[in-house]
């Protein structure tokens, strides 16, 4: 009998004892207050996904001024680094050596000539006395072929002519475009037209619209063709993607004006790099870009249909996994797992994890834990575009 009197009094003890601990743990949670964060509302959207890449620039038209006849430099007719325009007269060569071939050549000519009007002369008595059988068909044959040989050689002797004078023209150099002429490369005097001695005279560059070319990896092409393929163009084709953005940052750090469109797509991928050569035209109308200068672009390259973005700060890194920290409908912390996408300026693209609508903890990080009670006041965070490394 006392044995199941001291059982009860046990269990009603531990009852007691169980309800003033609850009892307390509720004092002791009312007694805490929240703590106060401030919280981002993440939402769905389309992200451009961006690239920047360090290219060169060049000239629509790089055109290289080359002496085509051997010769000494004569005569320099433009002022270094200036415009010129299609024909203008830029070298000139000693011509002498030239003038006198052509000569040489005329006087051939005329001796060929001279034969020809004999064999033509000789033929023309021929005739007649073949009709009368003086001569025989033979020796009228033998006419015919004489005056026939006499024209040829009056063709090629006026062929070795018009050879000569255009060895002769290429004593004086053209400019072949409008564009901007560089620095010459041979002086005045200089024995020009074969190695060792300089044979690419200069450049004329039309820089109206200059081109940007860079290389992208092999996997970056893949996103570009995917994303080019999904909105339904046709390649590189200019009237279908003149819409792309694509942005020209100069070594100043400042952004060019004007949007470039591509132009030129490298038939395959290099071996030797895994990487392809991609080109872009941009307009130049201020003459600003100058080829041989160095800038970076900066293209899309892909595009996520529905995708979360959330500020950079918001990440936390446990031992290599990426968490945020959410607020939940009772303003209860609840950590979640999160995989990250590319960075979209100041904010990360999140590839798995949310998906729209969730309060991330934005400040007073290291307050929180997953269960407790927070205050949360929402803050609207303005994108800041930074530059890519």
């Amino acid at each position: 009998m006392r044995a199941k009197f001291t059982v009860v009094l046990l269990v009603l003890v531990s009852l007691v004892w169980t309800q003033a601990c609850k009892e307390g743990e509720q004092k002791t949670a009312k007694a805490i207050p929240p703590v106060n964060v401030n919280v981002y509302k993440t939402f769905s959207q389309d992200v451009p996904i961006y690239h920047t890449f360090v290219g060169q620039i060049y000239g629509a038209k790089d055109i290289v001024i080359r002496a085509r006849v051997e010769g000494f430099l004569k005569g320099i007719h433009f002022k270094e680094g200036s415009v010129v325009k299609a024909g203008d007269l830029l070298y000139t060569i000693e011509s002498q050596p030239f003038e006198a071939q052509v000569a040489s050549m005329k006087g051939l000519l005329a001796e060929a000539e001279t034969k020809m009007v004999k064999a033509k002369r000789d033929l023309d008595r021929y005739r007649p006395l073949a009709k009368m059988n003086a001569v025989s068909q033979s020796d009228l044959d033998g006419a015919v072929a004489a005056y026939d040989a006499a024209k040829a050689g009056v063709e090629a002797a006026q062929a070795n002519v018009d050879a000569a004078r255009i060895q002769m023209g290429y004593t004086k150099v053209y400019s072949p475009i409008d564009g901007i002429i560089g620095k010459t490369k041979a002086k005045v005097g200089d024995f020009v037209g074969r190695d060792p001695n300089p044979i690419i005279l200069n450049t004329v560059s039309n820089t109206n619209s200059v081109l940007a070319e860079f290389f992208l990896t092999e996997s970056q092409y893949l996103g570009m063709a995917r994303h080019v393929l999904a909105s339904g163009q046709d390649g590189m084709d200019r009237e279908k993607t003149s819409n792309t953005d694509i942005q020209l940052i100069l070594a100043d750090g400042s952004v060019y004006p004007h949007k470039g469109t591509p132009n030129f797509l490298d038939r395959q991928i290099d071996p030797t790099t895994g990487a392809i050569l991609v080109q872009v035209s941009f307009p130049n109308p201020d003459g600003l870009m100058r080829p041989g200068q160095f800038g970076k672009i900066k293209a899309m390259i892909d595009s996520v249909k529905g995708g979360v973005l959330v500020p950079q700060r918001c990440i936390t890194d446990l031992q290599g996994l990426k968490k945020v920290f959410l607020v939940d409908e009772r303003d209860t912390i609840k950590e979640q797992d999160v995989t990250l996408g590319p960075d979209v300026d100041n904010f990360v693209l999140i590839r798995k994890g949310l998906s729209g609508g969730e309060s991330v903890v934005y400040e007073g990080l290291q307050k929180v834990a997953d269960g407790t009670r927070v205050a949360a006041k929402e803050v609207k965070v303005d994108r800041i575009a930074q530059e890519e490394g």
